[in-house]
């Protein structure tokens, strides 16, 4: 389960007396709604200023020069008035990669602080490339092919563009490439390469397909509600209360993107009802995954917007949209910055069905808040937490639903796991090494594995919050988890695990977080949400170190 990203803000340019410039951008903000006559604090808007202030005076602390210009990704605004900014930034107007960072202030306007991706400054001596564009996109085409040996790629294209790698060791001029293709079945491929501008040497590659009142009868989720859009006598699956999110029929096509921009898209034909009533439980009834797909969507706006106070995946009210029927026997799912949505392929039909089931929805949708948000770069330890946290919180809109036809666990992607698969799911929370490939702890190796094993880490971890050590049943679901340590964690409930990553996500999470960065960023959330030294503080801690985060 996997995404393709692309990031598109329009913005003004402020410049300083310090010759530092400052860009801003128009965004909307996580705001909760102040009590009836109370003071209503800062808005999104005052906090951009108080942030584009602190910039002039911290710039030196930011590592921000003149040759640097920032942007404003997301804006959150506490109950209690207090923001957080996140920045992107550039360098000589190239994209800086590990240049993000977010400002902290108080209900005044005052400077808090800062959380930085990367912390050393950024002087390079020329940005002028020694190895060309097209060299740069045959080196990453190369470099698909080996990760798909033994099959025939057609179609391969790539794009470069020149950036500023900071994640890597010393900041340097950099290539990053998006090469795509088709396989043998003519479904899509992808791999983001970076390569060295100078050397021609690869820095990092990482797959950048993130492999994530009518009513319905679902394929996993029983018989469920629908809001529909009525035209004269037809229905249509558009939900005008969710943004106009809809669903639609990708006819077991398949897109052709590069770095965002698609010579060719599958359609999404907008499945159409007469009588408003969806589906049939089969699959026999296109429909019927169509049904899965729009109720998942539904309870992923609806836990993050009544849990998280988050009015859509980019906080601003509008909504996604789903395909359905993607490519031939196409065993994944996956959401899409460049369409700003969710894709869902039939499956094979023997290791897997339609992958439209509930906690896969929040997993792929969850991978577009994260885009959203701190921008988890998707290779590495940040890789690893990029993944968890669709797992996590996708895991969180399954519990949120309370479904008796598909109830909360900790398992990932059971319900599409076929028979004789040799698995009852895709991933273990409880124990992620029970998949054969994950990691159950941390170690210097974790960020060595593919991002979907190595995210093993923090899902061991949210298990071991929500619901402690050792063997219990849960839901008729048994578990058994063990500690790294040795140690009995006693769980504060999935709940509270789910705000605590949330704020941690989107409050104090940058584009290089590592396992280390993830324990301070919830200690931080927990302190903010239930105070130090509250049993939720310390059992963050106590779960860090039972997977040998300390």
């Amino acid at each position: 389960m996997s995404r393709i990203r692309q990031h598109a803000r329009g913005s003004r340019r402020l410049t300083t007396t310090a010759g530092v410039a400052v860009t801003t951008a128009t965004l909307l903000t996580v705001a909760l709604s102040p009590a009836a006559h109370a003071d209503p604090g800062p808005t999104r808007a005052t906090a951009i200023e108080h942030a584009a202030s602190a910039l002039l005076a911290h710039a030196a602390n930011l590592g921000l020069t003149s040759a640097e210009d920032t942007s404003v990704r997301d804006v959150i605004v506490d109950p209690d008035g207090t923001q957080h900014v996140r920045y992107d930034r550039t360098y000589h107007r190239l994209p800086v990669l590990g240049g993000d960072f977010v400002v902290h202030l108080k209900k005044d306007g005052g400077y808090r602080g800062a959380d930085r991706a990367t912390r050393g400054a950024i002087s390079l001596t020329s940005v002028i490339p020694r190895i060309s564009a097209p060299q740069a996109a045959d080196l990453a085409v190369n470099a698909l092919r080996a990760v798909n040996l033994g099959d025939r790629l057609q179609q391969l294209k790539a794009k470069p563009e020149l950036i500023v790698d900071a994640l890597h060791g010393t900041p340097k001029l950099a290539w990053r490439t998006n090469a795509v293709g088709r396989d043998s079945l003519g479904n899509p491929v992808a791999r983001t390469v970076l390569t060295d501008a100078r050397t021609g040497a690869q820095i990092d590659a990482w797959d950048s397909i993130e492999t994530a009142a009518g009513d319905g009868q679902s394929l996993y989720s029983g018989t469920v509600p629908l809001q529909t859009t009525q035209s004269g006598s037809t229905y249509n699956l558009t939900d005008p209360t969710r943004g106009n999110t809809y669903t639609g029929d990708a006819a077991n096509k398949t897109d052709l993107c590069i770095f965002g921009i698609c010579i060719s898209r599958a359609p999404s034909t907008v499945f159409t009802d007469a009588d408003n009533h969806w589906g049939t439980g089969s699959t026999a009834d296109r429909s019927s995954a169509a049904v899965d797909a729009q109720y998942g969507t539904d309870e992923t706006w609806d836990y993050y917007k009544n849990v998280q106070g988050r009015n859509g995946i980019a906080g601003d009210g509008k909504g996604s949209y789903n395909r359905v029927h993607y490519g031939n026997n196409y065993n994944n799912a996956f959401w899409d910055d460049s369409c700003f949505c969710m894709t869902y392929g039939d499956g094979d039909g023997t290791a897997f069905g339609p992958l439209v089931a509930l906690d896969v929805a929040g997993h792929e949708m969850t991978h577009g808040v994260t885009s959203k948000t701190a921008a988890l770069t998707y290779s590495g330890e940040s890789g690893g937490l990029n993944e968890a946290t669709s797992d996590i919180l996708g895991t969180m809109v399954e519990w949120y639903a309370n479904n008796p036809s598909d109830p909360g666990d900790y398992l990932i992607g059971e319900k599409v796991v076929r028979p004789g698969f040799g698995k009852t799911a895709l991933r273990y929370m409880d124990q992620p090494s029970k998949d054969g490939n994950s990691a159950d702890y941390w170690s210097s190796s974790v960020g060595n594995l593919d991002v979907h094993y190595s995210s093993g880490v923090a899902n061991h971890f949210a298990y071991l919050l929500a619901e402690g050590s050792g063997a219990k049943t849960i839901n008729g679901v048994s578990y058994n988890s063990p500690t790294y340590n040795g140690s009995t964690v006693t769980g504060i409930g999935h709940d509270k695990v789910g705000r605590i990553w949330y704020r941690a996500l989107t409050v104090y999470m940058t584009s290089s977080t590592d396992y280390a960065g993830a324990r301070t960023a919830t200690l931080s959330a927990a302190k903010d949400l239930y105070g130090a030294g509250s049993t939720e503080y310390d059992a963050v801690a106590a779960a860090w170190s039972a997977v040998n985060v300390n």
